[in-house]
């Protein structure tokens, strides 16, 4: 028999799974934001009775929306999306359970940018990611 502690270390320790249902981002969006940057809101927190149903067993849920109106382009939507499931992935072992939404909320500008996946934006969005997620225990 696995006992209860050697069960919650193994899943402290998985990577966050990836929401693939609707309700599951419903019920986050529905909260308010729990942090905002500059081109990010971070929606969710602790999976409560409410939501026990939509997150089934312990651990880490992690989402993404990421617009066409803010990302034209797919290159640049799937640069923003491994970035996020990386800082997720980062984060995860520090904190307790979660299930969390990252919605991009405005667009990075393309003047600033050589190309749609640059180094450039790859540095500004891990930068703005990891004080939007560094900064979530406080929250």
């Amino acid at each position: 028999m696995v006992s209860e502690r050697a069960t919650a270390a193994a899943s402290a320790l998985a990577p966050p799974q990836h929401m693939r249902e609707r309700s599951q981002f419903d019920a986050l969006l529905r909260r308010p934001p729990l942090r905002k940057s500059a081109h990010f809101a971070l929606h969710g927190g602790a999976p409560d009775a409410a939501c026990g149903e939509l997150f089934p067993g312990p651990g880490h849920w992690v989402g993404v929306v990421l617009p066409k109106r803010w990302a034209r382009r797919a290159v640049t939507r799937n640069l923003l999306r491994r970035q996020i499931y990386a800082m997720a992935h980062a984060l995860a072992p520090s904190q307790p359970p979660l299930a969390l939404v990252v919605r991009l909320r405005s667009a990075f500008a393309p003047g600033q940018f050589p190309s749609a996946a640059s180094l450039a934006l790859r540095r500004c969005v891990r930068a703005e990611l990891q004080q939007l997620l560094q900064g979530l225990h406080r929250a």
